[in-house]
């Protein structure tokens, strides 16, 4: 075995780490469990642009108190350096194993560098630490959550005084700090019982939330009065298991019945294999909740409530989960409609979305007279857009990713799944009184558009291994971009890590220049479609997401969507064969 692997490994098999993290490591050792060992050890849990994200257990390469100690003082240390400890940290944390140790450890760690911490009561949803850092004029901010990962995975997410997660120049500054810590025995730490009694970590929760539903009542395009609207809302063991129910009921959607094996928070994920509300499987049981009580909508949040999933009930009376791009376009249709019913869409708004997500949402919101701003997967650029229009006084109306994730309200910086629980409970209302349904108002959307089906196909590959097969992957298409998929020609390609547009039937290049450098890969064909090609950023996994679409004929919607799906399949088919000759 590698010596610098044997070197971490006898370090963590002695005092100062404690006796529970030797025993796990002598316990592989003894086994004779090299492949472990060598995960474990092979290289340091790397901080990244958004944090860390790993799976929990001991060793350098997994989440534990001291890969999350040495994060949060080298977080520490920069906003030391920057002369903001007085501002404070605003600290959450999900119900996931391991999660409340976390925040208390890094509480502690504030604290005994001289900044204030302010902490949630109770677990807590990622959108209500955004909301509390612009709240309380913090100057950063730490989630502790691996989102929707599997339970054994958990997280640690930094955020900055805008109450976005970082972007440059803060993530690479910040990480650079991180990276200085090269030892347990440079993290500062005093007991989390005695950083509450220094009053350096306080604890904050009703009048946050109170707040947020103050602000939330000034966008809310209905008054609060009782709706008929029969809810089903399944937390899925997460955070919203309180808020959600509780904002639900503050504007009049009392007929809210939960999922009751499924609002008991608990790491461990007991009911679904999955905690994600974009998996059929984890959505089940608040399936056959609706179907029971003859519910209008179902509603998920994942475990830190920032991604929400979507049912309602098609003509045929059954139960249809929709997919996010499907979710986020109604919503982003039913505000900019609403809005321009009441003649209130500003001069200078402007939608913000990933450049993953469907166009569909482009057609919409030029219709409505928007800008529309194409940013890199993943929210933090939408946060940022939103501080940039925030500083040219233009306005935000919505932003949005295909993963589920939707920002509503202009007073949040991250997806928000509170605010869109409460926002598709409206439009379910407003469409109900007025004798629609939500199948209809889809059809409509895209009836006056075009009928656009996007699909998302993920490789899971795992490890040393994996890593370097996903980079063999997007070196192949990058070098040498496909001329065709499925025998329909590509007529364009985009890298965004070199930043070129490249023209493949006039064979002319160009530079991208809104984007940042991202390892994405965009092929465009002759028939509109396009296909996508995306390392995760946090999980071991290469994404494709494929986009097609056709003038939608209403009288005969249902063929034509089985045959945009058809197509897809073949896209799909004919990516992995060219994947599986490299």
């Amino acid at each position: 075995m590698d010596e610098v692997i044997q070197k971490r490994i006898e370090e963590w098999t002695n005092p100062p780490f404690d006796n529970d993290t030797i025993s796990e490591i002598k316990k592989l050792i003894d086994e004779k469990n090299e492949k472990e060992l060598r995960e474990r050890f092979y290289t340091i849990l790397e901080f990244g642009t958004g944090g860390l994200r790993g799976i929990l257990g001991a060793g350098t390469n997994r989440m534990n108190i001291y890969t999350v100690g040495m994060a949060a003082q080298g977080l520490a240390n920069y906003i030391v350096k920057k002369n903001r400890a007085h501002d404070g940290v605003v600290i959450a944390c999900d119900s996931r194993r391991m999660s409340r140790q976390f925040l208390e450890e890094t509480a502690a760690i504030m604290a005994a560098n001289g900044i204030r911490a302010f902490i949630f009561d109770d677990i807590a949803p990622t959108p209500l630490c955004s909301f509390a850092i612009r709240q309380l004029n913090a100057v950063s901010g730490v989630v502790i959550t691996a989102s929707h990962n599997p339970p054994e995975y958990n997280g640690f997410k930094v955020y900055w005084d805008d109450g976005g997660q970082v972007v440059p120049p803060q993530d690479k500054e910040i990480i650079e700090e991180v990276k200085r810590i090269q030892s347990i025995f440079e993290i500062k730490k005093i007991p989390f019982n005695d950083a509450i009694k220094s009053g350096l970590v306080m604890t904050i929760g009703e009048e946050i939330i109170n707040k947020y539903l103050s602000l939330l009542e000034k966008k809310a395009l209905r008054p609060l009065s009782p709706s008929s609207v029969r809810i089903v809302y399944s937390p899925l063991h997460g955070t919203g298991y309180r808020i959600v129910p509780r904002v639900l009921s503050h504007f009049g959607f009392t007929d809210v019945h939960l999922v009751e094996k499924q609002a008991i928070p608990d790491g461990n994920f007991p009911t679904v294999e999955y905690p994600n509300p974009e998996e059929k499987p984890a959505m089940q049981m608040a399936l056959d909740l609706a179907k029971k009580v003859n519910a209008d909508i179902v509603l998920a949040t994942d475990p830190d409530a920032d991604r929400m999933g979507v049912a309602f009930q098609t003509s045929g009376g059954e139960y249809a989960l929709i997919n996010g791009n499907q979710i986020g376009t109604m919503l982003e249709y039913y505000l900019l409609k609403r809005l321009s019913e009441a003649s209130r869409i500003p001069k200078k708004a402007n939608i913000i979305k990933t450049i993953v997500t469907t166009d569909l949402q482009d057609e919409i919101a030029h219709s409505f007279g928007c800008n529309v701003i194409n940013v890199l997967t993943g929210f933090k650029w939408i946060a940022m857009k939103i501080k940039e229009l925030e500083a040219k006084g233009e306005q935000f109306i919505f932003g949005g990713e295909e993963s589920y994730g939707y920002l509503p309200v202009d007073f949040v910086r991250d997806k928000d799944a509170i605010s869109a629980c409460y926002f598709f409970a409206e439009m379910t209302d407003y469409l109900k009184t007025q004798g629609r349904t939500l199948s209809d108002f889809l059809d409509e959307i895209y009836t006056a558009h075009h009928l656009y089906l996007e699909d998302l196909h993920s490789l899971t590959l795992k490890g040393i291994e994996g890593m370097e097969q996903i980079r063999r992957i997007m070196d192949a298409f990058r070098n040498n971009p496909p001329s065709e998929f499925a025998n329909i020609k590509v007529i364009a390609a985009h890298d965004i890590k070199n930043l070129i547009a490249k023209d493949l039937i006039g064979g002319t290049e160009k530079a991208i220049a809104h984007l940042p450098k991202s390892d994405v890969l965009q092929f465009f064909l002759e028939d509109g479609s396009k296909i996508t090609m995306r390392p995760s950023g946090t999980e071991p996994k290469i994404k494709f997401y494929f986009s097609v679409k056709d003038k939608a004929n209403k009288n005969n919607m249902e063929q034509q969507k089985k045959s945009l799906q058809l197509k897809i399949e073949r896209y799909k088919d004919s990516l992995l064969e060219k994947i599986s000759r490299i």
